[in-house]
């Protein structure tokens, strides 16, 4: 579930293992036969396109704002979703964020309030001006935890909402 994973994928997302030895680990759960390939395959099938109105809304907002992303991933994901952002958008993707934050190179991951006091020192952002916008209510707890005021996206809210 969101709010609790097997160790095998928080050592993927804060970069302690391999793509490699990840895979290698899944392979030994599942039945003889199945390849790598398919593993990839099915691992990256959560990732979707990503809408281009929500493209030009980070264009938008970030006219007026400083926009940092910061997301649990892993090298297996993160090419996926470069391809799936190119096939949505001529616009390119670093060029929708001032920085950009990703669990698997920074060795932590969100909840851990030491992944926020990261950003916040790196970027020179005081917490309690700082807004983190999420879906997982773990992830806005442990923003929380250093002083970032939050916004807890819960469906119907979506991202757009937020700024309209």
């Amino acid at each position: 579930s969101q709010a609790k994973q097997s160790q095998l994928f928080d050592d993927i997302e804060t970069g302690r293992i391999s793509a490699q030895h990840f895979l290698n680990g899944l392979l030994d759960l599942l039945p003889k036969g199945v390849t790598p390939n398919q593993v990839v395959h099915a691992w990256n099938a959560m990732i979707l396109n990503v809408p281009e109105e929500r493209i030009e809304l980070l264009v938008e907002i970030r006219k007026k704002y400083q926009v940092f992303l910061l997301s649990n991933t892993n090298s297996i994901h993160i090419e996926k979703a470069l391809r799936e952002w190119e096939q949505s958008s001529d616009i390119l993707f670093e060029d929708c964020f001032d920085h950009i934050y990703f669990s698997h190179e920074m060795q932590m991951r969100k909840p851990d309030p030491a992944i926020f006091k990261r950003v916040c020192e790196e970027q020179n952002l005081r917490p309690e001006r700082t807004v983190f916008i999420d879906d997982s209510i773990q992830h806005i707890e442990g923003a929380k935890r250093i002083g970032i005021s939050t916004i807890h996206l819960v469906p119907p809210m979506d991202v757009q909402s937020v700024f309209s």
